[in-house]
């Protein structure tokens, strides 16, 4: 088994977090209520700030901060866990069907793909652009406006004043299209 070595420093940098379920299956929007709420059980068992995130049909970007990075590997776990053991139990048989001996062995249930993405902030240029790609989501994988798409933070940051409304325009796309980070 690889061992994938993380960046981990002792301070409180936010991280984003691109997670992805097994062959793009489109199960995050009509499951979004398990999916809020295996993300609200993470927060309260890890004790993380959730910044910004955007939820699409087949993966999501979170941006959190958490006091102990370490735990990063620990959080997803759990959010994938969640999400996975409260699907409808006949799409569940389905998908174990699917799965080879090994992943059957492994415990998995062929929701989530096993690797996930994720980059420490490292300044305030790095976190703009960051969420900037997380509310630009909507648009590039189903052309709807940031301000239309309602499975993301983009209303909490515009309610903040950290966006206007009609945020997003062709110098925006030009800047953001050319961060690829799923």
């Amino acid at each position: 088994m690889s061992n994938y070595k993380r960046y981990f420093k002792n301070f409180n940098n936010p991280t984003f977090i691109t997670i992805v379920t097994k062959y793009r299956r489109e199960l995050l929007i009509k499951y979004i209520y398990i999916f809020k709420e295996s993300l609200n059980i993470s927060i309260n068992k890890f004790h993380y700030k959730f910044i910004a995130g955007a939820v699409l049909k087949d993966h999501c970007h979170l941006l959190i901060s958490t006091e102990v990075p370490e735990n990063i590997p620990k959080i997803i776990h759990d959010i994938k866990y969640n999400f996975s053991t409260n699907l409808p139990s006949e799409l569940l048989e389905k998908y174990r069907n699917e799965l080879t001996p090994s992943e059957q062995k492994r415990g998995e249930k062929g929701v989530w793909q096993r690797r996930y993405y994720d980059h420490i902030i490292r300044d305030e240029n790095d976190f703009n652009r960051h969420l900037d790609y997380i509310h630009y989501n909507s648009v590039k994988h189903y052309n709807i406006s940031p301000k239309d798409w309602e499975y993301s933070s983009f209303h909490k940051f515009v309610k903040n004043g950290y966006y206007d409304e009609d945020w997003y325009n062709y110098g925006d796309k030009n800047n953001i299209i050319n961060m690829e980070l799923e």
